[in-house]
């Protein structure tokens, strides 16, 4: 009976495990619905942000400002976003693969990659792989507040400013549903185009207009660099969500998977104990036999 005791013991140890992934479950649940709370709050600021500047760069073509200039990509900055705990499946994997496809084409194309991290995988992942971190945040909790990201986003804004990279990029896991995750790699400065042409250009121009107050520069350059900002706390509210839903799933499956062993574990350890009990009943008739 010592190969059944062995795996008694494992069973108890598989079921322990089971109870910790069934907690784990349910607790990424319940954060997962106030997660998505957040971001489906967010979303419409967001993207009204973004709708708001396109139309402002369009309307007034004249107003010149650093993050609406075009130049010679020799360096990109990218905002990287991801969590700081991990037992969430490949989320972060996945978002990492899609961003080294992106970071390989710049070094074949000789250019310069820089990197601001959010969580703490980002900055894992980057110590081992290695690249050149302005800045970096961890430990922003699950409700990120705007003012946890001013201070990178800003090294990266600044570094833009001063000719240090050329364009800006986040990277960062969008939320389809609960069962899909998207990573995604955006650019957030120069501004992207708002129009497809330049007749669009012109309805857009003669369509949407604004008065300024005090003027145009002041008011654009606050908005470009709140807009900035939105969206890379778009990006950790995104990413938040898809971290806890990829969580409940990944512990579902856990737990799933360790009631699966369980079972086969205990059809083994009934077959050695009957098995051992046949033995006995066998060497009992043999010694009465042999009396």
């Amino acid at each position: 009976m010592a190969g059944a005791k062995e795996i008694r013991t494992q069973i108890a140890s598989i079921k322990s495990t089971q109870k910790i992934t069934r907690a784990m479950e349910m607790v990424a649940a319940a954060k997962m619905r106030k997660a998505q709370d957040r971001m489906h709050a967010s979303r419409p600021y967001a993207e009204k942000m973004r709708t708001v500047i396109g139309h402002l760069a369009m309307a007034h073509p004249q107003v010149k400002h650093p993050f609406m200039d075009k130049r010679e990509v020799k360096s990109v900055g990218y905002i990287i976003v991801s969590s700081d705990r991990g037992l969430c499946g490949g989320l972060n994997n996945n978002m990492f693969r899609r961003l080294v496809k992106d970071v390989q084409k710049l070094h074949e194309a000789n250019i310069d990659v820089r990197y601001c991290l959010v969580g703490s995988k980002a900055v894992a992942f980057f110590s081992r792989v290695g690249g050149e971190v302005l800045a970096q945040v961890t430990q922003i909790g699950e409700s990120a507040h705007m003012e946890d990201l001013v201070g990178t986003v800003k090294v990266m804004l600044d570094a833009y400013v001063d000719g240090k990279v050329d364009e800006i990029r986040v990277a960062y896991n969008r939320f389809v549903n609960t069962m899909t995750q998207e990573p995604l790699v955006e650019q957030l400065v120069p501004l992207p185009e708002a129009a497809e042409d330049e007749e669009e250009a012109a309805k857009l121009r003669s369509h949407w207009d604004y008065i300024y107050e005090p003027d145009a520069d002041v008011v654009l350059g606050d908005l470009l660099a709140r807009y900035v900002e939105s969206l890379a706390y778009q990006a950790v509210v995104e990413n938040g969500a898809c971290e806890q839903s990829a969580r409940m799933v990944a512990m579902k499956a856990a737990s799933d998977n360790a009631g699966s062993l369980i079972d086969e574990l205990e059809l083994v350890y009934n077959k050695a104990r009957q098995a051992a009990i046949t033995q006995e009943i066998s060497e009992i008739v043999s010694g009465a036999a042999a009396v």
